[in-house]
């Protein structure tokens, strides 16, 4: 049955292939975006005009984690929450106030709020508390998102915690550049957990999310999803595998210290360590995913 969905953070890298799915399935979609034009409304008239008529929404909008033109600083730190929390909770709210509330009400969040380690594993039903400034963020940014009891009787309510998202765009372009140039290498040790989702299927587990209702008692919790492969991979193999498939060399690691310098300790904590992220709800869902393993990922990315 075609839905009629509303994205905030539509322009972007996963809303862009988000919107092309939903579309593709027959589904009308309106991009929530600071600029307006064709297919869009601001983030403004979200908020002076309330909700549009939609069976479901999405909020995708954030400032790049991995932004190269900011420096790490209290500034940018602040712009990530703010970004985030703000869109997230204008969205829930503007719900919240609509006279006729999605059935479907999404959130892509990320997977900082499991603790690195090299043997820990971690499920949708891991318990977890605030350690570190990132999973603060996901706290914040997931509880933002909480709607009334009165309308979580009528609204699903989803998050995705999203892994490291693969595609032609995005991350992967600053991911590919040093093995172009034959520099490639792994970053820091290489034994970190590399928890990862090709752009293709995190839209999927989107869209799987907004056409699929769950029996949940009523009212019911957000329901987690892991949005990350079934592949358990460390950032060793998937330099590896990057290299191979590019048929470029990937003999030159980056040192840890060298990434705390240039993009400062906490944000390039996100790169030299890692969790083992398993999508147990996700697999229990339904869903199928297309890309389950590093090469054929990589294979579709790069084009080989």
């Amino acid at each position: 049955m075609a839905m009629r969905v509303l994205v905030g953070g539509g322009s972007g890298f996963v809303g862009r292939e988000l919107t092309r799915l939903l579309q593709a399935k027959g589904h009308e979609v309106t991009v929530i975006s600071r600029q307006p034009g064709p297919g869009r409304i601001t983030w403004d008239e979200l908020e002076t005009r309330g909700l549009p008529l939609c069976e479901g929404a999405v909020n995708l909008a954030g400032e790049s984690l991995m932004n190269p033109l900011r420096w790490w600083n209290e500034s940018y730190k602040m712009d990530l929450f703010s970004s985030r929390i703000d869109t997230t909770k204008t969205l829930a709210q503007a719900i919240a106030a609509s006279p006729n509330p999605p059935h479907s009400w999404v959130l892509v969040s990320g997977l900082a709020c499991y603790k690195p380690s090299l043997t820990a594993q971690y499920t949708e039903d891991s318990e977890w508390t605030p350690f570190d400034l990132f999973s603060k963020l996901v706290k914040e940014w997931e509880a933002s998102a909480l709607l009334p009891d009165s309308v979580a009787k009528i609204t699903k309510q989803v998050v995705i915690r999203s892994g490291i998202v693969l595609g032609r765009g995005g991350a992967m372009k600053q991911m590919m550049l040093p093995f172009l140039l034959g520099l490639g290498g792994t970053l820091g040790s290489g034994s970190q957990p590399f928890p990862w989702i090709h752009v293709s299927d995190l839209a999927g587990i989107i869209a799987h999310s907004l056409e699929h209702r769950v029996d949940t008692p009523s009212p019911s919790p957000p329901q987690v999803l892991n949005g990350v492969a079934p592949a358990l991979n460390t950032n060793y193999e998937f330099t590896k595998e990057l290299g191979r498939i590019l048929r470029r060399p990937t003999v030159f690691p980056v040192p840890g210290f060298v990434l705390n310098v240039l993009m400062g300790s906490e944000r390039a904590a996100i790169l030299t360590e890692g969790q083992k992220v398993i999508p147990k709800r996700t697999l229990e869902s339904g869903f199928q995913y297309k890309y389950t393993d590093l090469t054929s990922a990589l294979k579709e990315i790069v084009g080989n």
